[in-house]
């Protein structure tokens, strides 16, 4: 059963449409991360759950009731800003008791509730110290404690990590994840960093122009997107436009070549599409090796011909940039030690399975410059 629900939302400021017809249910305990570009709506969202706007149309029920309407001040939420918002002339431990303090809360249960916090958030030594005497990863430590401090229902997160280095970025989610868990709170947390969506939520929202375009749990978002701009949005892609040749057979025409994909029952001979292969989908073979030459003849697997331009190292593996015609580049991400392999100028074969195709019906007309499809 839901706990919060957003009912056909919409926002407009003057002409302008921020947010269009929103449908959201989240339960309670739910880790949930809005995920867009920048001017998609999704802050919007946040702000008229948290009581900052108001809706031009719709309604908010929180646990029962509607609280479209009710005063900032009045709901049971706690607020996370981009910047950590901390008071600099109050101590991290008078900066956490402060919403306790209005809530005229005892002294003694205040300052109880401040050591817990302090403790949880992994800072029991700096309760004394100002803001300026904390490094940023810590001074969000605290503007976590200090939200928390007022036992909200809903825990909102509005980009808290932008500001951040990588390292830290990377560590204090983590430590948003584990609080979440363990005091089961609901949590709304606003990104557009996909990693960071991926890694730590129940499920996501993917939002664009005032819309959610698909909501889902992490792996089903990245394996199985439910429309262009999701599986273009979120992770790296190879992209080829096509047409479907035989829907029963799942092969597409790119430019005068074949590409093999699951059977297309949604979709009829003769529509276009755009196909897409995830980089870590797609293997090397050297052109000119045996095995390549004796795997050509039995597998069903896809086959581009190319030349490696570039390689990157990105840590657990290497990123090929092969070009496989004047205008057409795709990338492979293979595990390092297979990638010792490839060097630059060398002819491959980048071979994907037809399974690693995702297919789009597609409103493009145009198609691209031939790719060197081999057919398999």
């Amino acid at each position: 059963m839901s706990f919060l629900d957003l009912a056909n939302i919409t926002k407009t400021f003057g002409p302008t449409t921020a947010v269009e017809h929103i449908d959201l249910s989240i339960k309670q305990g739910e880790f949930l991360t809005l995920l867009g570009p920048s001017g998609c709506g999704k802050t919007t969202v946040l702000r008229m759950i948290a009581g900052f706007e108001t809706p031009t149309m719709g309604t908010i029920t929180l646990d029962g009731e509607d609280i479209t309407h009710r005063q900032a001040s009045k709901r049971p939420m706690g607020m996370i800003f981009q910047s950590y918002a901390l008071f600099p002339h109050l101590t991290a431990s008078q900066n956490i008791a402060f919403g306790m303090q209005i809530k005229k809360l005892p002294g003694t249960r205040i300052r109880q509730r401040c050591a817990e916090l302090l403790e949880l958030v992994g800072l029991g030594e700096v309760g004394s110290r100002y803001p300026h005497q904390l490094s940023g990863g810590q001074q969000q430590r605290i503007a976590i404690a200090r939200a928390l401090a007022v036992e909200p229902k809903v825990l909102l997160l509005d980009e808290p990590l932008s500001a951040l280095d990588a390292i830290v970025r990377v560590s204090l989610r983590n430590e948003i994840r584990r609080i979440q868990q363990q005091l089961m709170m609901t949590a709304i947390y606003v990104t557009h960093d996909q990693e960071e969506a991926l890694a730590i939520s129940d499920r996501i929202a993917i939002m664009t122009k005032g819309r959610i375009e698909q909501i889902d749990q992490p792996e089903q978002i990245y394996n199985h997107p439910q429309s262009i701009f999701t599986a273009t949005f979120v992770g790296t892609s190879n992209q080829f436009d096509g047409m479907v040749a035989s829907a029963a057979q799942g092969r597409c025409k790119v430019g005068d070549y074949d590409i093999f994909t699951p059977p297309l029952t949604h979709l009829n001979n003769g529509a276009p599409v755009l196909i897409m292969v995830r980089p870590e989908e797609v293997s090397l073979l050297a052109a000119t090796s045996e095995e390549a030459a004796h795997s050509k003849g039995d597998t069903k697997d896809n086959r581009i011909m190319g030349s490696i331009k570039l390689r990157t190292f990105l840590g657990p593996f290497t990123r090929f940039h092969v070009h496989s015609n004047e205008h057409t580049t795709l990338i492979a991400d293979i595990p390092n030690y297979l990638a010792k392999r490839f060097t630059v100028g060398q002819s491959v074969l980048l071979s994907f399975a037809p399974d690693a195709c995702q297919v789009f019906a597609s409103d493009r007309r145009t198609v691209p410059s031939q790719v060197p499809v081999e057919p398999a």
